[in-house]
């Protein structure tokens, strides 16, 4: 695979977009297990996007959601479970009957899956997001990562900014980018907010994506990710658009799109 930075800034450069599977292919499967992740790489995505967190021994688990009820049979918060407590709840049945008994995976599971298959989008918590950058949730992010062979092919994203200067301070080199988030950024448009955090990429939602940004992003060469898109005409549009990649929780659908472009 190309890196991560060689990989968006050719998509950025061309009429190409990148399939990114919103915690994997959540449509079809239950979202951010391992499952999902599989059924996005079968689908012909180019990149998936998961979230993680850590339990209270210290493990980087994926999950969306601060607490396990939505999307376990257990309840709780994430940062009160052992690994082991949390590997041991049901991450597939609040979904469909099938997929009963699909865990809570470790990040580390992930990055052995994806290596030499998919670049991955690791989006950083805020709940997980401490006041220092040595020893939290970053630096063990960064090191997995790193053992994993995976340096290269993931981004990591936030949106919290501390997140991503913690990033920075632990690894310089480490590809980053900006959830946009308006409390953070007040009126600043994505060339200040990427310049200012020192990014790599700009990510923000279809209804924040208006025209005048879209005017901004392509003169300054920012590559921009946009969330969460599930429809044909929606796709088609920010792909004509010229957005560098776009999260859906359908990779399937957005292939198909871009089949037919």
């Amino acid at each position: 695979m190309r890196p991560y930075r060689e990989f968006i800034y050719a998509h950025a450069a061309s009429a190409s977009c990148t399939v990114i599977g919103h915690r994997g292919a959540c449509a079809y499967f239950p979202e951010n297990t391992l499952a999902s992740f599989k059924g996005a790489l079968e689908m012909g995505a180019d990149m998936v996007e998961l979230d993680v967190q850590r339990t209270r021994d210290g493990e980087v688990v994926v999950m969306h959601d601060e607490r396990v009820n939505r999307c376990t049979d257990g309840r709780g918060r994430v940062a009160d479970f052992s690994f082991a407590g949390i590997r041991a709840l049901d991450a597939g049945s609040w979904f469909a009957g099938r997929f009963a008994g699909e865990k809570v995976p470790a990040l580390e599971e992930v990055l052995e899956l994806c290596r030499g298959r998919l670049a991955i989008n690791v989006e950083i918590k805020t709940e997980a997001v401490g006041d220092a950058a040595r020893g939290g949730i970053e630096e063990a992010v960064l090191g997995l990562v790193a053992r994993s062979g995976m340096n290269g092919h993931v981004v990591y994203s936030s949106f919290d900014p501390r997140a991503l200067a913690h990033l920075r301070q632990v690894d310089e080199s480490a590809p980053i980018a900006v959830l946009y988030k308006k409390k953070h950024f007040r009126n600043m448009g994505p060339r200040e907010i990427v310049a200012g955090m020192n990014a790599d990429c700009f990510n923000c939602s279809r209804e924040e994506l208006g025209n005048e940004w879209m005017e901004e992003i392509l003169n300054n060469h920012i590559p921009v990710n946009v969330y969460t898109v599930n429809s044909k005409r929606d796709i088609a549009r920010l792909v004509r658009a010229g957005v560098s990649g776009i999260f859906t929780n359908k990779p399937d659908l957005m292939r198909a799109v871009l089949d037919t472009q």
